[in-house]
């Protein structure tokens, strides 16, 4: 097999071809936990966009709480037009994709979506070229994609998650990474920007946008208390336990990341926060190679090239008990559905504990000493 068959593999495929069916369910249940039940939905073209759907299970059956079931949908697409197009005609034709997939999701019970990060444009920060990368910014609430997805939310009574670029008109045209929560009602609930931004690799991000200013916020929505962990943000384990102590159920994770630089990572971070936290993860990553009219470097003393590298997809959903879907593919468009039921992430809060014995107040006080200057460490010598 060559090795651009090999990279066109998922694990998931690796495991279904090598693994017998006798080990097969104990391998699986080492790697994924509990074993999940498949959902029976409608499925698209499977050589353009792959539909996977799981049911998540794990809760039991309470005396005085029903079920809280809700059915999140997880978008993850290559671009459209190659990247030298004109920029109106690039965010249409990925729009134009995007609202299909919606319908679909819709189509499959879908109560919440949410794409992946800045879903609207090419990952173009790795050129650190402002122009004309900066005009796909658009305003958070009244912009062309909120508008869009606004229609699309009142028409499917659905919760949409969109991370764009933003544009502060308000306050000095100011640029930001922002995701745009839009009610069933197709009206704004909130938005949150980027807390973390990296500085690694191409991922020259603070060429464009600084860190956010909108803190940990959860927005309680008709189908469960949500909140948005934007891609970089994921490496940080303080980000992902504030939108616990805020009271999230619900953590969605839009990224771009590449395999070289954090695969194999990226099957851990989602689900180990949802583990820590006792809350469902949605962890969604673009697909494809986005190659670029000019060419950059990485500052490590390599060529200078005009691709970031292989955006992997391989999006899943974690929940609070490590329980995990598999993952989608990694090469191509794909909407992966999920149902949950929300009583979990208080019935694991009760069997572990990890809130009760969380510690806050001492570590509190650690943190706040380590962000002083004249901070010394608790280390003990002889």
């Amino acid at each position: 097999m060559s090795n651009l068959e090999l990279e066109k593999l998922s694990l998931e495929e690796v495991l279904d071809k090598e693994v017998s069916e006798t080990s097969g369910e104990f391998v699986n249940r080492l790697i994924y936990g509990r074993k999940l039940e498949k959902l029976d939905i409608p499925k698209l073209d499977e050589n353009t966009c792959e539909v996977a759907g799981w049911r998540m299970g794990g809760a039991k059956a309470e005396q005085l709480r029903p079920p809280r079931i809700v059915r999140v949908g997880l978008i993850q697409n290559s671009i459209v037009l190659p990247t030298d197009a004109p920029i109106a005609e690039q965010r249409a034709a990925i729009h134009k994709k995007i609202s299909g997939y919606i319908d679909h999701a819709a189509k499959c019970g879908v109560n919440i979506v949410c794409m992946q990060e800045a879903w609207t444009m090419p990952f173009a920060f790795c050129t650190r070229e402002k122009y004309p990368w900066s005009e796909f910014a658009e305003e958070a609430v009244d912009g062309p994609t909120t508008e869009l997805l606004s229609n699309l939310a009142r028409k499917h009574n659905m919760v949409i998650v969109s991370s764009i670029l933003e544009r502060d008109g308000v306050n000095g045209d100011t640029v930001w990474n922002t995701a745009v929560v839009i009610g069933p009602d197709g009206k704004v609930i909130g938005k949150h920007r980027k807390n973390h931004i990296p500085r690694v690799g191409d991922f020259n991000e603070s060429t464009y946008y600084m860190e956010g200013n909108t803190g940990h916020p959860v927005f309680e929505t008709p189908y469960g208390k949500i909140a948005i962990n934007i891609c970089y943000g994921r490496h940080h384990p303080l980000n992902w336990l504030m939108f616990g102590i805020n009271g999230a159920e619900i953590v969605f994770n839009p990224s771009a990341t590449v395999g070289n630089l954090s695969e194999p990572l990226w099957p851990i971070e989602a689900r180990n926060a949802a583990i820590a936290n006792s809350y469902y993860t949605c962890a969604i990553n673009r697909v494809g190679i986005e190659k670029f009219p000019n060419e950059f470097t990485s500052g490590d003393g390599k060529p200078s090239h005009r691709e970031f590298g292989q955006f992997y997809g391989s999006s899943y959903v974690a929940a609070p008990d490590g329980a995990r879907t598999r993952g989608l593919n990694r090469h191509m468009d794909g909407l992966l559905v999920a149902e949950l039921d929300l009583n979990l992430c208080r019935q694991t809060k009760d069997v572990w504990g990890f809130r009760m014995t969380q510690r806050l107040d001492m570590y509190a006080k650690e943190i706040t000493a380590a962000s002083q200057s004249d901070f010394k460490p608790q280390v003990v010598g002889k």
